[in-house]
């Protein structure tokens, strides 16, 4: 049994939603035009990532620079409960192709001002099968993205497949690998803003591990893809390198040798044939959540209620 499946490296139309969400449609329709069953793209790539807290003294208190940029972020963000994904979802319905995409959630149902970096699945039939919002924002993140919780920690059934994936630095958490795992997941995805750094080592890292195929994808963003239309555009071109992320997308197999290699400046959809066999042979010595574990000694307990700071009790009137 097999999965074919594409990686779309690419930059986003930055601080532009809906620009960025026409470029990904556009590869959705060439990955499914090849074959694929499966695309995935980079973490936080609708609208962008925020680049500007390095390069901007993101740490100053009561900064009219930080508001105005995080103001713009919002207003260019998803809501996903109000139909943001839409028109994507009709567009994976048609093509019968699931999707993983990184994008900024500005989540009604923690206020609708606050964001989220959430990894969006959807079904080839093209229904919403998770939105995952990072656990632990990294470094300069946390000044504009807020902590998620574990409701979208949820693996979904794909041609014989199971498909689960994290957002950037929580591919290093033992606990949230170890979540996927415990429900059959096969396939993972590992989605980062970009750059050859982090997907060189971990990618193969986490194949060897898991005894699983994982798909790292990344983004892509060049300094002098910052538009004009951007608050304070001059001023990040001036403090920006030439490559903010370098992309690095890549496949390792179960027995943690490539795939795909990590390709970078540059984007592209590519796509691989994924084999369940291989999965198999490499299970036969080790499954890290079935014959190699002790849930008699260690155990994972996983809460996958979405928080919330309320309840409501309404009675009849």
């Amino acid at each position: 049994m097999q999965l074919r499946v594409a990686l779309a490296q690419m930059a986003p139309v930055w601080l532009d939603r809906n620009a960025t969400l026409n470029k990904v449609m556009e590869r959705v329709v060439a990955a499914a035009d090849e074959g694929a069953r499966l695309v995935v793209f980079g973490e936080a790539l609708v609208p962008g990532y925020p680049f500007w807290p390095e390069l901007t003294e993101g740490a100053r208190f009561e900064s009219d620079v930080q508001k105005t940029f995080f103001a713009h972020y919002a207003e260019q963000a998803v809501d996903i409960a109000g139909g943001g994904l839409e028109d994507l979802c009709e567009l994976a319905r048609q093509r019968a192709i699931a999707v993983y995409l990184g994008c900024i959630e500005r989540a009604t149902d923690r206020s609708a001002h606050s964001l989220y970096a959430s990894l969006v699945y959807i079904s080839p039939g093209g229904s919403i099968g998770s939105v995952h919002r990072k656990l632990c924002p990294t470094h300069e993140e946390r000044l504009v993205w807020s902590p998620g919780d574990g409701h979208g920690l949820k693996v979904h059934a794909l041609d014989g497949f199971r498909l689960g994936g994290l957002n950037c630095w929580e591919n290093w958490m033992p606990l949230p690998r170890a979540a996927l795992y415990a429900q059959g997941e096969n396939v993972h995805v590992a989605a980062w803003p970009g750059s050859q750094r982090n997907t060189q080592d971990i990618t193969r890292f986490m194949a060897r591990e898991g005894r699983s195929y994982v798909i790292s994808v990344s983004g892509l963003m060049h300094r002098d893809w910052i538009g004009s239309h951007v608050p304070y555009a001059d001023r990040l071109r001036e403090k920006a390198p030439p490559w903010m992320t370098d992309g690095g997308s890549c496949i390792a197999g179960p027995d943690g040798e490539w795939v795909l290699e990590p390709r970078t400046e540059c984007e592209f959809v590519t796509c691989a044939d994924l084999d369940l066999s291989v999965i198999y042979r490499e299970r036969q010595n080790f499954d890290p959540a079935g014959h190699y574990s002790r849930p008699d000694v260690t155990r994972l307990e996983v809460d996958r209620r979405r928080q919330s700071t309320a309840s409501f009790k309404d009675g009849e009137t």
